[in-house]
């Protein structure tokens, strides 16, 4: 099952809206297939495994390893679970159920009415958190949450204005580091800043120094202030501005109206759930990320510490009831990773 969960890691960010899923078959002890699902529409993870074995009559004599449920429905692929019966294998291993209501069991009882022998619970904390966007989705009907920012090392998240260029970020961070928060972004489905980032930064929010999408562009601007020449507003990547006023949507970028007041992360999350997307970062700035925060509505932090001192400046966010996770170190920037305590 530890293998499954590799290999269904090299689908991160290309199997949405699907989960990622790695499949394993063991024939007398021994590896015969194995297989990952690597983009929506395309064959999932038990179907690559049967048939990357070279002698077919070995199935029926084999152990099929799969970290999430085989489906049991008609989607862009037909049931992994009929596959299963068909080639005639007996002993199915599972990491964890698909929370999805399509198959959430389903695809388990129709193994067993064929009389498969079904062993399911495996590793199924590690499994559940491969997927933990897909869990998070489905299970609590909003998108996984990631807060990310970058603060110097007497805990401002930007210098004090005097310091700052027009409409040009502060680098707090190195240049890998900035390598690794393009692969995150190529990794989740959406991207969230708030009206003072966008406007003190003009950011892209694209994904350039890594190979891989863009995430789709969130922008949290009340009164329209925005310039419309801003990056953000660019048309190249999917763009939705959330703000209290009335605009016909354009190329790319679409406009949603609602009111900004102390439900708003809520609200947040019921768009971005409506709009499909099972993931955001939230980038900033300190105001955005805090409201987040206040209101419980985060999975998981990801910290960078730079070495340099502000004195004054815009003070970091503040997290409350979470547990720390891990801390290394890219090229002297320190990155801490914290997780939700409720989660």
């Amino acid at each position: 099952m530890a293998r499954c969960v590799q290999l269904a890691k090299n689908g991160l960010g290309t199997t949405y809206p699907n989960p990622m899923v790695g499949s394993v078959i063991v024939y007398n002890g021994k590896i015969i297939g194995e297989g990952w699902h690597r983009k929506a529409g395309e064959a999932h993870a038990e179907v690559i495994a049967i048939n990357s074995v070279s002698n077919q009559d070995l199935l029926k004599e084999s152990t099929i390893y799969v970290s999430l449920e085989p489906c049991s429905h008609f989607g862009k692929t037909p049931p992994c679970s009929d596959l299963i019966i068909a080639k005639g294998i007996k002993k199915i291993v599972i990491g964890t159920v698909d929370p999805f209501a399509q198959v959430a069991g389903k695809g388990i009882k129709k193994l067993l009415d064929a009389g498969c022998e079904v062993q399911v619970g495996v590793l199924e904390k590690l499994c559940q958190d491969l997927n933990k966007r897909f869990f998070t989705y489905h299970n609590n009907k909003r998108p996984y949450i990631l807060l990310k920012w970058a603060e110097s090392n007497d805990g401002f998240i930007a210098p004090d204005t005097i310091f700052r260029q027009e409409k040009q970020p502060f680098w707090i961070t190195n240049p890998h580091t900035k390598i690794c928060v393009h692969k995150w972004r190529s990794e989740e489905q959406s991207i969230l800043v708030g009206t003072n980032t966008a406007q003190a930064d003009d950011p892209e929010l694209t994904t350039r120094e890594w190979y891989g999408h863009s995430p789709t562009r969130v922008v949290l601007d009340r009164n329209l202030v925005i310039k419309t020449d801003s990056k953000l507003l660019d048309s190249s990547t999917p763009t939705v501005v959330i703000t209290e006023q009335e605009r016909i949507d354009s190329k790319n970028v679409t406009y949603h109206t609602m009111k900004f007041d102390t439900e708003l992360p809520y609200k947040i999350c019921d768009l971005l759930y409506s709009e499909d997307l099972q993931s955001v970062i939230i980038e900033g700035g300190t105001i955005t990320l805090q409201h987040f925060i206040d209101n419980n509505l985060w999975d998981e932090a990801r910290v960078f510490k730079g070495s340099t001192n502000f004195k004054k400046g815009l003070a970091a966010p503040k997290l409350t009831l979470y547990k720390e996770s891990s801390v290394s170190k890219i090229s002297g920037d320190i990155l801490t990773y914290y997780y939700n305590q409720n989660d």
